[in-house]
C-alpha cells in the first residue's frame, strides 16, 4: 500500500519538473515583454512541484496507516462501476464522430445512468439522458455557435 501512496506525488513532481523545463524552452515574445509567454507556465509548474513535495511529505507521515477508502475501491459494486464506466467511455469516443454529439451523448449518458441507478429508475434515467444531452447540444450549437459533430 505504501508504494501506491508514494507514487502519485513522485509522478506529479516529475511532471512538474518536465513541464517547467519545457516552459523555459518556450520562444521569447517579439512584442511586449520578451518573457511574457514564460510567466504563467512557470508559475503553474512551480506550484505543481511545490505542492507535490508537500503531498509527498504528508503521505510519508502516514505511510504505514491503512486507508479504508482504498479498500472500498476494490470491494462491492465499485470494480463493476469503474470497469463499466471505462467501457462506456470507450464506446462513447467510438460513436461520437460516427453518429454525432447529440445521439452519442444520449446513448452514453443513458447507459451510464442505467449502470449506476439500475433498471428500477428507468424513467428517470431516460429523461435525464435526453434532457441533459439536448440542453447541452442546444447551449453549445445554438446559443454559443460552437460547431459540434
Amino acid at each position: 500500500m505504501m508504494n501506491v501512496r508514494m507514487t502519485m506525488p513522485v509522478v506529479f513532481f516529475a511532471l512538474g519538473v518536465s513541464f517547467l523545463i519545457a516552459a523555459f524552452n518556450l520562444p521569447k515574445a517579439r512584442l511586449g515583454d520578451p518573457n511574457g509567454p514564460l510567466y504563467f507556465p512557470v508559475i503553474i509548474c512551480s506550484l505543481l512541484v511545490i505542492l507535490s513535495v508537500v503531498y509527498f511529505f504528508q503521505e510519508w507521515k502516514v505511510r504505514n496507516k491503512e486507508i479504508a477508502e482504498v479498500k472500498l475501491i476494490f470491494s462491492g459494486r465499485a470494480p463493476r462501476l469503474i470497469g463499466g464506466s471505462l467501457v462506456l467511455i470507450f464506446i462513447y469516443t467510438f460513436l461520437f464522430e460516427r453518429i454525432g454529439f447529440l445521439f452519442s451523448t444520449i446513448v452514453f449518458l443513458g447507459a451510464l445512468l442505467f449502470l449506476v441507478n439500475g433498471k428500477e429508475r428507468w424513467k428517470t434515467n431516460i429523461i435525464v439522458a435526453i434532457v441533459f444531452s439536448f440542453v447541452s447540444w442546444y447551449s453549445f450549437a445554438e446559443l454559443l455557435q460552437v460547431s459540434l459533430p
